[in-house]
């Protein structure tokens, strides 16, 4: 089998960022898969599902609500690695295009006070597995690491 796109990123020189993973095109559509890379992989520690599995909660929502961006959402989630999050637009986007998006994003979640979103045995498969203390932790160092001033080379994967 082929190895597929995401496997053949270079995770040793990989940073925190906001990274194009992949451009879909679905006859007139064009899909963005944006990686949200909260962590640096094999050189820091993974997030804890807890705090990982509040921030999905948590952007999911936020994201899906938007008036601007809701209906050109398609998919938030975690990677299984758990050094960030898959994020999946309509359009041919950059990540310049979104970090106003991230930042809003960022904000409202530092500002929460209250349920989490879905936080309930009904509306969720591992509702207790939560932690918005934790998700609003690595959200802030996630915001002041990379939204706040990206650099270049936390735009663009690396060779």
């Amino acid at each position: 089998m082929d190895k597929i796109a995401s496997f053949t990123v270079n995770h040793e020189k990989l940073l925190p960022g906001v990274y194009v993973s992949r451009r879909d095109v679905f006859g007139n559509t064009v899909l963005t898969t944006f990686d949200l890379r909260f962590t640096r992989p094999n050189a820091e520690a993974p997030l804890d599902t807890a705090g990982v599995h509040t921030i999905e909660h948590m952007w999911a929502t936020f994201f899906r609500n938007h008036p601007m961006w809701g209906r050109r959402t398609v998919y938030f989630g975690p990677m299984g690695c758990r050094t960030g999050f898959y994020l999946i637009l309509e359009g041919d986007l950059s990540p310049r295009d979104i970090l106003p998006l991230l930042l809003a994003a960022s904000e409202w979640t530092l500002a929460y006070e209250g349920e989490i979103p879905g936080y309930s045995p009904r509306d969720c498969g591992n509702y207790l597995d939560n932690n918005l203390t934790l998700a609003k932790l690595y959200v802030k160092e996630y915001r002041d690491r990379v939204l706040a001033d990206p650099k270049p080379e936390q735009l663009v994967y690396p060779e």
